[in-house]
């Protein structure tokens, strides 16, 4: 097992939970919030799942997904644009929760739930079907263009999956305001992409 790697990708995950939680918390000025906890739960447990996975059978492919750094200028400014959007909708949702600003039903978040935990195991079958998959643009020896499985119905599948992710995870939380930030969120990134 690399060491160096399972630390690096634990460090990220730990990361990720001490930034999301701070996010969704700190605005909602309570822990008391079972729909931020419910997305913490469907986000960081299969991750952790999919990275133990992926350190012990395809230890390259994790390290690929670990590496966030985009070298294209304009992919740039697309992914901190994104990052933005996404902090707005954590923040939105969670002074929504604070101030009792309109949320959506109950059945919504579970709703948003199911579709969450769906599309992230489509984001697992396409990182199974393709073995160049990379968070950033790049061109990579031995590359061909994958037309197999899921890349046979539809060109990006990873995209779709992500676009469901996004737009679920407002969902969740049971915030209007949140999800209508994720559909400018999903709106911009098409335009850009």
């Amino acid at each position: 097992m690399d060491k160096k790697l399972l630390i690096s990708a634990l460090a990220k995950v730990v990361a990720g939970i001490l930034l999301v939680g701070a996010l969704l918390f700190v605005p909602a000025g309570t822990l008391d919030w079972w729909q931020a906890w419910l997305l913490m739960g469907i986000l960081f447990i299969p991750m952790l799942v999919a990275g133990f996975y992926m350190l012990a059978k395809a230890p390259d492919l994790l390290r690929k997904r670990l590496n966030a750094r985009e070298e294209e200028g304009e992919q740039r400014t697309v992914v901190a644009l994104s990052g933005l959007m996404f902090i707005a909708a954590f923040v939105v949702a969670g002074l929504g929760h604070r101030f009792g600003w309109p949320v959506f039903p109950t059945w919504v978040t579970w709703l948003g739930a199911a579709l969450f935990l769906a599309s992230y195991a489509l984001y697992g079958v396409v990182i199974r079907e393709n073995e160049f998959l990379s968070r950033t643009i790049e061109v990579q020896e031995g590359q061909r263009v994958v037309d197999t499985g899921l890349y046979g119905i539809v060109r990006h599948p990873m995209y779709s999956s992500t676009l469901v992710l996004f737009l679920s995870m407002p969902l969740v939380l049971g915030s209007p305001l949140a999800f209508v930030n994720a559909c400018l969120h999903s709106h911009y990134c098409e335009a850009h992409s």
